[in-house]
């Protein structure tokens, strides 16, 4: 238990975040709170992700509450994460801490969404009767129960079974006013918005114009100026009171009002009305890609339509119990995993494999939820709770992925840390230095050069754009079927120079066919296979399925009379009056049947042999191998193509079997005959031997493959779509069977990181250019603000390509 604590993660959702800038202040701050071990803060999810000491933990989550309150008072942090497992997390009780009023912040800085969940049905919001908010604004627990708290409309009632209740209250404070920068651009929020630009616009125009000057003048574009940017004075005024210097807000404050202060009237309103117009486009922007990365991964049921006696009730899948029964109509996503018991269709897996062909289900068939039903009425038998699902499980796995950020992400985070301090440093001295050292250099001069600095001071470009690029990458590959657990491992991606496989269920279906037919001198290959497969008709062994299969004729079941099967050897039948054996060696040993090992045409090693006797007369064998999978071959080829430098296959089976396959599939190099710690030795052989930079990917099945899967740079699952074992034991997990999808996540991660530095390298130029421009007096504060907003907005309309669905044939 002790262990399990330790690895204990609290998530929050932070309602109102809608700024780049702000989640780097949060997390650098809680970051530095004694008794965190790690903290992340996703922009992109609007969520916080933090590992306490168990030893500390009550007062960590104090300090975390009152760090986030006092950095950014307008957010509301709803607990996603109480003390439970992680599996649990979804289901455990919400909380609510709630600070002053609603504004959002700059760079990135305005709330546009008007949906209630904080990321596609992540984390929805939920009915609770007649229970009081838990509020807490960092403080005390106490402190607000003086009246001031509320219950709120929420959107539908869940219970899990375990007298939790996921709940998410609004609140009211009395003291607190929703003074501040409010920008909630969602439709109605852009006309006040778009109203007060316009009226401050005109305001401007008319001072430009007529014939006014001195206090006129500057009463008039005063007037255009606060109704344009009054709420980034008066957010800027509050950072200044929180200590907080390099807020975007108090740097735009600061070099508008250094404009008017220097008798710059018109450039002063213009570039806030620029910042104002950049900062409603950007958050326009971020918005729609939001959603649009949402959209992707949106493969939440929002209900079940759950069978009783006498009706058919809608109700949330979470109130849904094993063993009830729930009928899924035409168009309806599958709530919940189980087994059909009524009604045949088709369903679409898309959402869970990308695969687009439709897969056929009937009474009998397991179908798991976020399956979208296209055309028949089925009634399913639920086997698992929401909360076990296989969409539960995925939408976890990606939602916790923005905790395990790329190393580009790191990089950008440490940059966007100590670039705004220099470049407001530099401004300073840019302002104060040259004039007094320079002879005939003017004051006014130099301290509008340094606005020019102070208004590109913010990376939002990077800051905004960067972690929505490696979570665009995390969700293009959810929607092709390969789960991704992080930023880190998609980029690792890019590095991979070896490649290796174990064999069965991997390269290899894990299924039989039949590879060889070999009659004795009586029998044909057709009668031979007819009377095998007549023999196993009623077995339910793999083996019997492939002799049936590749029989591919009807099977009459009155032809065969007292069947039997002998445990260990095989199969005993009366067909058509005749006693037929199907089985090994060991049975035609047992029954005393005689034949000739040579008339196996010596191919014992390269499979499973079936031998036949018809009447105690040897009537010949048939051998059964796994068969290699379609894209195997084309895998391996592929992954060559993309830099892989060596492919190796890792396999327990025996050495025949084993370098047959490799020959086949065109593998560098095959190791047969081990055991799972000597595939984990041969693991660390590689990992010592390659460069550093280099990284070692494995491909398993997840179940017996976990402690190679850990040993690697990067473990992959194959077949992840309903395996526990595969979801939590690798880095990566390919939902359905196919290892072609491998090659599609590493060219989803190479197109990702492509357009990552494009952004990165795009938006540092830009700055640089206008920084130079600016120091020399050339860029003026209108095209060094238009160009920032313009970088920003470029970028994330950039970043969306990531998403773009590509054949990577």
């Amino acid at each position: 238990m002790d262990a399990l604590k330790r690895t204990e993660r609290h998530e929050w959702v932070l309602e109102g975040l809608d700024c780049a800038n702000c989640a780097l202040k949060i997390e650098n701050g809680v970051s530095k709170i004694e008794g965190v071990l790690d903290c992340s803060v996703n922009f992109v999810t609007k969520t916080l992700t933090m590992t306490a000491s168990p030893d500390q933990e009550e007062e960590v989550l104090r300090q975390t509450e009152r760090k986030v309150h006092r950095l950014e008072p307008h957010i509301r942090m709803i607990v996603k994460n109480a003390r439970g497992r992680l599996r649990e997390d979804s289901r455990s009780e919400v909380g609510t801490v709630q600070a002053g009023s609603t504004e959002d912040c700059a760079c990135g800085g305005h709330e546009h969404a008007d949906h209630p969940h904080s990321h596609a049905g992540h984390h929805h919001s939920h009915e609770v009767h007649g229970e009081e908010a838990h509020v807490r604004d960092g403080h005390d627990h106490d402190d607000h129960a003086d009246g001031k708290r509320a219950h709120a409309p929420h959107d539908h009632h869940t219970t899990d079974g375990h007298s939790h209740a996921t709940h998410s209250h609004s609140h009211s404070h009395g003291d607190d006013s929703h003074a501040g920068h409010t920008h909630d651009h969602g439709t109605e929020g852009m006309r006040p918005m778009i109203a007060r630009l316009a009226a401050g616009a005109v305001i401007a125009a008319v001072a430009w114009w007529l014939p006014v000057e001195g206090v006129g003048k500057l009463a008039l574009f005063l007037l255009a100026y606060i109704i344009v940017g009054g709420d980034v004075v008066l957010q800027a005024a509050r950072s200044l009171v929180r200590g907080m210097a390099f807020d975007e807000y108090f740097l735009m404050t600061l070099a508008t009002v250094g404009a008017f202060a220097i008798g710059e009237y018109p450039e002063g309103v213009a570039v806030m009305f620029f910042y104002q117009i950049g900062e409603l486009f950007q958050g326009v922007a971020v918005n729609r890609s939001r959603k649009s990365i949402g959209d992707l991964m949106d493969i939440r049921p929002d209900y079940a339509n759950l069978k009783t006696a006498d009706s058919v009730q809608r109700v949330s899948p979470e109130d849904v119990r094993i063993g009830d029964l729930i009928v899924i109509k035409p168009g309806e996503k599958i709530p919940l995993d189980g087994k059909v018991v009524d009604g045949e269709s088709h369903v679409d897996t898309s959402a869970l494999t990308g695969e687009s062909v439709p897969r056929t289900v009937e009474p009998g068939s397991s179908v798991l939820s976020g399956f979208i039903n296209t055309n028949g009425l089925l009634t399913v038998e639920v086997g698992k709770e929401f909360g076990e699902s296989a969409v539960s499980k995925i939408l976890e796995l990606v939602q916790n992925a923005s905790a395990k950020k790329a190393p580009t992400e790191k990089f950008i985070t440490k940059f966007s840390r100590y670039y705004t301090p220099v470049v407001v440093i530099v401004a300073l001295l840019l302002a104060v230095v040259p004039p007094l050292v320079v002879p005939g250099a003017q004051f006014a001069d130099w301290i509008y050069r340094a606005l020019v600095f102070l208004v590109i001071s913010c990376p939002c470009a990077l800051v905004v754009s960067i972690p929505l690029g490696f979570f665009g990458g995390i969700g293009a590959a959810s929607r092709s079927g390969v789960l991704i657990k992080g930023g880190n491992y998609l980029e690792a991606l890019n590095d991979v120079k070896y490649a290796v496989f174990d064999k069965t269920g991997t390269l290899t279906k894990g299924v039989f066919r039949v590879t060889g037919i070999y009659p004795a001198e009586a029998f044909t290959k057709e009668s031979l296979l007819e009377t095998a497969a007549l023999a196993e008709l009623h077995s339910t062994h793999p083996i019997a399925a492939s002799l049936r299969e590749s029989y591919g004729k009807e099977l009459l079941t009155e032809r065969v009379q007292q069947y039997s099967e002998i445990s260990g050897h095989g199969i005993q039948a009366q067909i058509d009056g005749r006693l037929v054996l199907a089985g090994n060696a060991k049975l035609m040993e047992r029954e005393h049947v005689a034949f000739d090992a040579a008339q196996q045409a010596g191919t014992l090693d390269e499979g499973t042999v079936v031998h036949v006797a018809v009447d105690k007369v040897y009537a010949g064998c048939i051998l059964i191998s796994d068969e290699v999978k379609e894209d195997a071959a084309k895998t391996i080829a592929s992954l060559k193509k993309l830099g892989v430098v060596k492919t190796i296959m890792l396999t327990g089976d025996n050495r025949t079997v084993a370098e047959a396959v490799g020959r086949q599939l065109g593998l560098d190099e095959v190791r047969a005959e081990l055991l799972p710690q000597h595939k984990a030795e041969a693991i660390e052989q590689l990992s010592a031997t390659k460069k550093t930079s280099d990284k070692v990917l494995f491909v398993g099945d997840g179940i017996n493959d976990t402690p190679v899967l850990a040993l690697a740079d990067v473990g992959v699952a194959m077949g992840g779509l309903g395996s526990d074992a595969a979801i939590e034991a690798a880095d990566i997990v390919i939902m359905n069977d196919e290892p072609s999808r491998l090659v599609t996540a590493i060219h989803i991660a190479k197109r990702t990181r492509r357009i990552v530095w494009q952004n990165i390298i795009f938006a540092l130029g830009v700055k640089a250019v206008f920084l130079t421009l600016g120091a020399f007096g050339i860029a003026t504060m209108w095209e060094a603000v238009f160009s920032d907003v313009g970088v920003t907005l470029l970028a994330v309309l950039n970043v969306m390509r990531v998403l773009k669905a590509r054949s990577y044939e």
